[in-house]
């Protein structure tokens, strides 16, 4: 099938390596300005992505992302900031990179190349048909996401397809295709920049709309993060004291109590 290669088309601008830092940063900022209204195009396919995952979380499905080099990592990251955000266990949104966790510091050459690999990184973590699996490509072409794609295809498993290719393999082969034109990259093929900023932003709004439609979070507030650190336990009382109009020292008794912000209004209400 023909598509056009955004991803790897020239960029707009050129003799970069004459421009002072100004230009460089000013010409830099031009092109992100444009990433928000290219993912704000895809709304409806992040809507349909959202809705089939709350049905499958209530059911206790799961979440996976799969992808190779900066995809693969922005997945990951999405992943990791769950727990802590919004208190959920780990195995409920999961983040997995071609050639493993050595990749998310350092590259791990032929790793994305090998059709086969993610369904045994998938079947490892017993995917079924409860949980949707996430391929991230900026290009669209990723041997190691789309082999993922189609074996979970093949296993009755949804699917969703994150690319900045419109019409590329990722594109046709998904259930659910969210496809971000962010146009050529600032450095011709860079898709750590345009198109990588666009997928932090759609991963974003996956999981924190996923969270707030299954009761993570209550209000604005983030009543179910884990109390890691005193920064955490500080922002927990202070929104136990907004919810229950008590004072500090009392909200953060209640917090430490009841281990979350949630906990500790329930129990405050009554």
């Amino acid at each position: 099938m023909s598509y056009t290669k955004i991803t790897e088309t020239p960029s707009n601008h050129d003799h970069l390596e004459q421009l002072d830092t100004t230009s460089i940063l000013m010409k830099m900022n031009e092109e992100d300005q444009k990433v928000a209204d290219a993912v704000q195009k895809v709304i409806p396919e992040i809507t349909k992505l959202v809705d089939a995952l709350v049905e499958r979380f209530i059911d206790g499905g799961r979440l996976f992302y799969i992808g190779a080099g900066t995809s693969g990592r922005l997945g990951i990251l999405d992943a990791s900031e769950i727990p802590p955000t919004f208190g959920m266990p780990h195995e409920r949104v999961v983040g997995l990179i071609a050639g493993g966790d050595t990749a998310i510091r350092k590259a791990v050459e032929n790793a994305e190349d090998d059709q086969k690999q993610a369904w045994i990184d998938l079947a490892a973590h017993k995917i079924n048909t409860k949980d949707v699996l996430v391929g991230i490509a900026a290009s669209g072409t990723t041997p190691y996401v789309l082999g993922g794609i189609a074996d979970a295809k093949s296993n009755g498993i949804l699917t969703a397809g994150i690319t900045n290719n419109p019409g590329s393999p990722l594109a046709t082969d998904v259930d659910i295709p969210i496809a971000v034109n962010v146009g050529p990259e600032f450095v011709t093929g860079s898709t750590r920049m345009k198109s990588g900023t666009s997928q932090k932003l759609v991963l974003n709004m996956i999981s924190t709309a996923l969270m707030i439609k299954i009761g993570r979070v209550k209000g604005n507030k983030m009543v179910n993060m884990q109390l890691s650190n005193s920064k955490l336990v500080d922002r927990g009382t202070r929104y136990v004291m907004e919810g229950l109009g008590v004072d500090y020292n009392k909200a953060e008794a209640l917090l430490k109590k009841h281990g979350s912000v949630k906990k500790a209004i329930e129990f405050g209400e009554k």
